[in-house]
């Protein structure tokens, strides 16, 4: 078990800063991309439980004040971590993060072992920050009304942590994010499959990565890959379920090895 978090972007930092007091000196096997450095609070639950059975390690990218961001720079920052990785690893990521492990894939396959996907609709940019963008424009309110109701959207009721304080997180998250969304436009992203083995993983009551929108990553489906739903939780359904989706994710790599074993040498 080797649960790590590597910052990157503008403060990269040169040490890993470790979530436990163990580590392995080995490479970490599985990913965690993260863009949403205020966020990455609901991703630990199910890292912790991910880490009792294999290395994970987590990439952070903390965008500065005032900083110009994109996608593109975030992608050639995760490759120049990812390059220097001796063995591909499993690439996994919730939301916008994980639309950024989405496009790194496609770019560079063999880097990447399985590729797994956690909120992401088959148009990748359907995050909650386009969700907050369509509301804006829907409801004649100030920013912190609109956060308000979408807190409410996304954890279904449930409180993690004081609404304040998600409304904050939120905010914060609006202004980091690589996406280029805004009041005059809703940004698009490629959509299809990827060359390695995914898995899609999504909560039935999600407001964003909404059933449909899960359904319709059927087209671009191997009959290797897997889609899979939990049946609650909001969008951030691994982190009030982290042991069941940790769960559907092992077997998904254990599907894998299984099937490179039967394969003819």
């Amino acid at each position: 078990m080797d649960l790590t978090s590597h910052p990157a972007g503008a403060m990269t930092c040169a040490e890993d800063r470790p979530f436990s007091s163990f580590r392995s000196r080995t490479e970490s096997e599985v990913i965690w991309v993260s863009v949403s450095p205020t966020l990455s609070i609901f991703d630990r639950p199910l890292l912790q439980d991910l880490a009792k059975r294999t290395t994970v390690a987590q990439w952070q990218y903390v965008q500065e004040v005032d900083e110009s961001c994109s996608i593109q720079r975030v992608l050639v920052m995760l490759h120049d971590y990812l390059k220097h990785r001796h063995q591909p690893v499993h690439l996994m990521g919730h939301g916008i993060s994980g639309a950024i492990a989405l496009l790194y894939t496609r770019r560079h396959p063999e880097r990447v072992k399985s590729l797994t996907l956690f909120a992401v609709a088959e148009q990748p940019a359907v995050t909650w920050h386009a969700n907050y963008y369509i509301q804006r424009h829907l409801m004649p309110c100030t920013q912190s009304c609109v956060l308000a109701t979408v807190v409410k959207q996304l954890f279904k009721g449930q409180r993690p942590y004081p609404p304040g304080y998600l409304i904050q997180a939120l905010q914060k998250d609006l202004e980091q994010s690589p996406l280029l969304h805004s009041l005059c436009q809703i940004e698009t992203l490629p959509q299809g499959g990827v060359e390695v083995p995914l898995m899609v993983c999504g909560a039935e009551d999600d407001v964003v990565a909404h059933s449909t929108a899960l359904a319709d990553w059927q087209d671009w489906l191997q009959p290797r890959d897997r889609l899979w739903s939990c049946k609650t939780g909001g969008h951030f359904f691994h982190y009030f379920h982290p042991h069941l989706v940790g769960r559907q994710v092992s077997l998904f790599w254990r599907s894998l090895s299984q099937l490179q074993l039967a394969q003819p040498s």
